[in-house]
Order: C-alpha cells, then structure tokens, then sequence
C-alpha cells in the first residue's frame, strides 16, 4: 500500500458512507426586502476604493471619456455603442487573445446585478458584459450599472441570476494583503473600478 492509499483511507473511514446523492438544493433564501437604498451601494463600493459616477444616460459617453482619459479599451459584443464617445479607440472582444486584451488600458461592460448590503457588482457574461477575461486583464475597468438593476441583498441577487450562468462577483478593485498585510491592487483584475450609475 502506498502512502497516497493509506492517506485515502483514512480519509474514507473518518468520513464514513458515503452519502446518496442530493437532490434538488433549496433556494428559497430570505430576501432582503424593503426599498433600495443607493447611497448604502455607493457607500460600500467607495469604501472599498471604487469609485462611482452618477449621471444620466444621456451623459455616460461624457463620464467614461473623463475616466479613461485616451486609453484604448476593449469592449463586449453587446455593449450599447452610445455609452462609448466618439474618437475613443475600441477594441471589440470577438475571442481576443490574452496578449491583445492585455495591451488595452481599459474595458467597459454593463452589469447584471449589484447588492447594496455587500457593495457588490455581479458579471454574468451577458453579450453587454463578455467574457470574465476582459475583466481581468486591463488596468481600468468601467462598469455601467442601472438603479433598476440595484437589489438590497445578495437572496435579492441570486433570485435574478442563473446559476449555470459563469458568475463574477466584485466588490471593489482587486485587491490583497496577503504579504505583510500591506494592500496592493490590481494583483488578481484591475486597480481601478469605475461604478457608473444611471437612473432606469
């Protein structure tokens, strides 16, 4: 017997049977409830060093120019061309290498949730979102989110998202204190998280 099967083993009898396998998993989580306060969105995603734009829609090509100040941006397929202003050098995601995503400065998308309790903006890969890559990569990332798409708590959240959808969770920038518990940015996505708020 080698000792990865005696490890194994071991492993098996502490654990005893094993179980059938389950069912269906209860979803019927506890919602949050009561109105949508953004300011608590907009107070948590500032405490975590994003920062947040709010404006019309009418203005949100004016607010993502000032934000990304020249640089060239990749965006998703489904992205409404009217958040984007003019001259803006855009590249569109249509299964962009690594290499070329990580040449750009920035990136855009809209969103598919965010919880105000948690400061947390969720991706579901919609064609107005993309692929999670184009996410990670570039250095500034400016999501376009809408009051309608604001829910109170994370119940409140996952009653709107599908569960076999590829799901990316943010709550601010990137971020860890893992080496001598000093903050760095932009070590696991982008240093800078833009929140761009426009009423529904």
């Amino acid at each position: 017997m080698t000792s990865r099967e005696l490890i194994l083993g071991r492993i098996r009898a502490a654990l005893g049977p094993t179980p059938s396998a389950p069912g269906d998993v209860p979803r019927d989580y506890r919602p949050a409830g009561g109105a949508v306060d953004l300011d608590v969105l907009v107070h948590r995603l500032t405490d975590y060093r994003a920062t947040v734009h709010r404006c019309a829609d009418g203005e949100v090509a004016q607010v993502v120019d000032a934000i990304l100040g020249g640089r060239r941006v990749v965006v998703p397929p489904g992205l409404p061309r009217h958040w984007l202003p003019d001259g803006v050098d855009v590249v569109t995601d249509d299964n962009l290498t690594r290499e070329q995503i990580a040449a750009t400065g920035g990136v855009v998308t809209a969103a598919a949730v965010a919880v105000a309790e948690t400061g947390t903006v969720v991706l579901d890969a919609s064609p107005d979102q993309g692929r999670r890559i184009i996410t990670l990569l570039p250095d500034v990332h400016v999501c376009v989110l809408r009051t309608d798409q604001v829910v109170a708590g994370v119940p409140d959240a996952l009653a709107r998202l599908d569960p076999s959808r590829p799901l990316t969770w943010i709550s601010g920038p990137s971020a860890t204190s893992d080496i001598e518990l000093n903050r760095v940015e932009g070590v696991h996505g982008p240093r800078n998280l833009h929140v761009v708020l426009v009423p529904a």
